[in-house]
């Protein structure tokens, strides 16, 4: 976050999203009996959606959030009631939820609010978590040692390539260079963090080895 070593990642939050397509009538406004419009159709099931507890995290991971990323519905004018609403949405999900879980209430919530509608859905990563234990410990020892700093376990941030390695992997843990210049122009990594943290990955492999072969 702000110096090499500070953070560890021993988890990472699943990612779902919705791609929701609410169905309306397309009509005048000054003819509403002859139209269905589905933003107000919609109202009541986002107010739902947007205020439900869908867990409450656990010790490694801040409950399961849900939010709308993009609505769109209309033609711009604005004597048009809409035939259709356009609303997509994610959820960063916890280890106390599962995806299917999470689809089945979402779509429990618009039918018990009678919203006709059509919702592809999109997994991107399940969420994984690696308890502390010997092998944060370790890691957290060959941080200390090479950086001098005391390392904060996390699972915050976005999804990661360890959703695939987790999959073949018993436990997992992230450890990188700062992210302070990620995801914008002149991304870079300090020079001297590089040796920094090849020493903190050979200070684990040495460590984890060790005590194989007591």
């Amino acid at each position: 976050v702000d110096k090499l070593g500070d953070m560890l990642k021993n988890g990472r939050r699943g990612s779902l999203s919705g791609n929701l397509t609410v169905k309306g009538k397309q009509g005048h406004i000054a003819y509403p009996h002859l139209a269905i419009n589905p933003v107000h159709t919609f109202a009541p099931a986002l107010l739902e959606l947007t205020q439900e507890v869908w867990d409450e995290g656990n010790e490694y991971f801040p409950p399961t959030s849900f939010q709308i990323s993009n609505i769109n519905g209309g033609t711009s004018a604005t004597n048009v009631i809409p035939g259709e609403l356009n609303v997509k949405f994610n959820f960063r999900f916890s280890t106390e939820s599962t995806e299917e879980g999470l689809k089945q209430r979402v779509h429990a919530i618009l039918d018990k609010h009678g919203v006709q509608y059509d919702l592809q859905w999109s997994c991107s990563g399940q969420p994984f978590l690696t308890h502390a234990g010997k092998l944060t410990d370790v890691a957290r020892a060959a941080i200390a040692e090479t950086c001098g700093v005391e390392t904060e376990l996390s699972t915050t941030g976005g999804t990661s390539d360890g959703r695939f390695i987790k999959a073949i992997a018993k436990e997992l843990i992230e450890l990188g260079p700062s992210n302070a210049t990620i995801h914008q122009i002149n991304e870079n990594v300090r020079l001297d963090d590089i040796p920094k943290l090849s020493a903190v990955y050979e200070g684990i492999l040495a460590r984890l080895l060790a005590e194989k072969a007591v």
